[in-house]
């Protein structure tokens, strides 16, 4: 099967978030099966040195925006079995940070129109171009009349992934024809009109042949309001095309057995590492190195929707517990001040490190034991998957990929790969974390049981990778 993968960001080249992980991880694992995957993305300015020297040049045309014909380069660079082809255009992605600008919707116009008509150039005929979250949006919406234009195109199917619903592409009418080159007739309730506005998110659940989301929990979650940022009735309107996969992580980069960023390496069968990268964690914590007490971990951004209001409010009650604890990230200024002044309430017990770094965050999950993470929504989330890679044994409450991805710990017949709460309130969220405590003071042997099999339970993008190939099957008919 020939597919297009479409991303506005993707891992090792450029990342800010989730998006970037999947769209670098999922097309490797779906290449591994025997298709041809290639991915197309903005050749953004900071993609590194590194990886510009190993591309090549491939040719140049002019795309078709609405009144406009923007200059399009296309490079290319083959690694690990996939074909990446880089979007060149200094104008839309010769800039700082790859968005926050002012004319994000034009150059993600730009962007999709360089999607589509890619294939015709390059003699590529996809059967499916699979696209993700807003920036991408456009595509299957411009997919609709080009398949009959372009002969690259004509079998081709569109699946799209919403990644995070909140982000919907949302700008005034007056753009349609202008600025996206649409006619006026695709401003109708079952396209791309929403309170008087374009709604590009909106448009390309109704457009694409498929709509997918980031875990099971996570598309029964968006029929409601409270997730869906309303949408709840676009996605009920679309039931029939829609189904959630819960993402996987790249299990060769994570894996304590070969990360050398950690002190000691240890895996499922030899545990005797993991001692060491916790008086490690402690030492560089600033935590007094104690391996009798359980260390509650935290990474992530600082903001209301990650369930920080529960854990500043439960502060007293959790430093109250026999435990240390570290938070590492940054974010809203009173969730970061409401650390630091943790850090000089409990001395020794609690360690804020407001700031972001990969070698930190790798010492939390392979020296922590508890990884607290009580997010109010959550599409999918990876750091729980990552944490009981490393075996350290999460706390979330029961919500989108946390919920389909953390197993609750069941102390009469001792299964589980976590600690799970189901609402958002303080007191259950200290519940959880309690279990948690007490059972690593009281039954070790408890304990261990649920590192091994948290470690051991397959999170690897083989195993979504087969569900989406059901999904491309279903769609093209092969």
């Amino acid at each position: 099967m020939n597919i297009l993968f479409a991303s506005s960001e993707v891992a090792p080249f450029i990342k800010t978030g989730g998006l970037a992980d999947v769209a670098g991880s999922l097309p490797q694992a779906l290449a591994r099966k025997g298709h041809d995957v290639r991915v197309i993305l903005p050749l953004y300015e900071g993609i590194k040195d590194e990886w510009r020297s190993q591309m090549t040049y491939l040719q140049n045309f002019n795309v078709h925006l609405a009144w406009r014909t923007p200059y399009c380069g296309l490079f290319e660079l083959q690694k690990d079995g996939v074909t990446y082809y880089f979007v060149d255009n200094e104008y839309y992605f010769k800039r700082g940070g790859i968005y926050g600008h002012y004319d994000d919707g034009e150059r993600f116009a730009f962007f999709s129109r360089a999607v589509i008509e890619s294939p015709g150039h390059l003699g590529f005929w996809p059967d499916v171009i699979h696209c993700n979250d807003w920036q991408t949006a456009l595509v299957p919406i411009y997919l609709l009349e080009e398949r009959q234009r372009v002969p690259e195109l004509i079998n081709a199917k569109s699946v799209f992934t919403i990644h995070n619903i909140e982000y919907q592409g949302r700008y005034g009418r007056e753009v349609l024809v202008d600025l996206f080159g649409l006619p006026d007739s695709y401003f109708h309730e079952r396209m791309l009109s929403y309170y008087g506005d374009v709604n590009l998110l909106k448009g390309a659940i109704y457009a694409a042949d498929y709509v997918t989301t980031v875990s099971p929990t996570y598309a029964s979650e968006l029929r409601y309001d409270f997730y869906a940022h309303g949408l709840a009735g676009v996605v009920s309107d679309n039931a029939h095309k829609i189904r959630g996969i819960l993402n996987g992580i790249d299990v060769e980069r994570y894996d304590p057995w070969k990360d050398q960023k950690l002190p000691m390496s240890f895996s499922a069968k030899q545990m005797k590492g993991k001692k060491a990268c916790k008086a490690a964690l402690q030492e560089m914590s600033g935590l007094e190195v104690r391996p009798d007490v359980p260390v509650i971990g935290c990474v992530s951004r600082l903001v209301s929707h990650k369930g920080f209001d529960l854990v500043v409010e439960a502060l007293p009650e959790i430093m109250g517990m026999d435990v240390q604890m570290v938070v590492l990230g940054t974010g809203d200024w009173a969730y970061e001040e409401a650390f630091r002044n943790a850090a000089w309430q409990y001395p020794n017990r609690f360690s804020a490190q407001i700031m972001y770094s990969d070698a930190f965050s790798t010492a939390i999950y392979g020296g922590a034991d508890i990884f607290l993470m009580p997010s109010i929504a959550e599409p999918c989330g990876l750091s729980q998957m990552i944490a009981m890679r490393y075996g350290t044994l999460p706390v979330v409450r029961e919500t989108g990929g946390l919920k389909d991805s953390v197993q609750p710990y069941n102390q009469y017949t001792g299964e589980g790969t976590g600690f799970t709460f189901a609402n958002a309130d303080k007191g259950d969220m200290v519940w959880a974390l309690r279990q948690a405590v007490d059972l690593y003071h009281g039954d070790q042997k408890a304990w261990k049981g649920l590192q091994k099999t948290a470690m051991t339970t397959d999170f690897s993008w083989d195993r979504s990778a087969g569900d989406y190939l059901e999904i491309y099957g279903w769609v093209t008919g092969k």
